[in-house]
């Protein structure tokens, strides 16, 4: 598929690069320089808050393109499990999310010279019980450190999951089928 715009992805994700280069045959990568830690919002909005910010700050800076804005949380019950501290937030991550079903919702913002749209995608996962060797040996390999919920359901934690419902791409960190269907909704892409 190629866009109307010139396209650039607001992130410095490898994965998020990769999913994008599925559906879009080039595209520009600029990560946003946004400070996500002077943001607060409650569970429910605030991936969707996370990815505008992104993408108005790269926006500003090339304002001629079509920008894609991104974040990815987890939720667990009411709790917001980000990316790891160190490795011992890690396995207490890991721990909690341990036999219990949690959700994963990615915020994607677009905008583009004439126009802006916005949507979430929401999977639920179910993660089997873990044991604390698991626990300590996914820590170790250091895959989970800069993932939001402390795995990634790309590599080995897709051990830990039983259960998974709706877009498996979305838990990676893009939801590359519904991000096609808006370009087409939106006219965004050309024919």
């Amino acid at each position: 598929m190629e866009a109307k715009y010139p396209v650039v992805l607001a992130s410095g994700s490898p994965r998020r690069k990769e999913l994008l280069a599925r559906i879009l045959e080039s595209f520009e990568v600029l990560p946003s320089t946004f400070d996500e830690s002077r943001m607060t919002a409650g569970p429910d909005v605030l991936a969707a808050v996370l990815a505008e910010a992104k993408a108005r700050d790269v926006f500003s800076h090339r304002p001629h393109s079509l920008v894609i804005g991104c974040d990815t949380i987890v939720v667990l019950g009411n709790e917001l499990l980000g990316k790891p501290a160190d490795e011992h937030d890690a396995r207490c991550m890991l721990g909690r999310l341990s036999g219990r079903v949690h959700e994963v919702t990615t915020g994607v913002f677009l905008i583009w010279p004439s126009g802006e749209h916005s949507f979430q995608e929401t999977t639920r996962i179910a993660f089997r019980m873990i044991t604390p060797a698991e626990i300590e040996n996914y820590v170790d390999s250091g895959e989970p450190m800069d993932k939001a919920g402390a795995y990634a359901i790309q590599g080995e934690a897709t051990n830990f999951a039983t259960d998974i419902e709706g877009d498996f791409d979305n838990v990676v960190g893009l939801p590359v089928d519904r991000l096609r269907t808006e370009f087409n909704l939106l006219d965004l892409a050309l024919p």
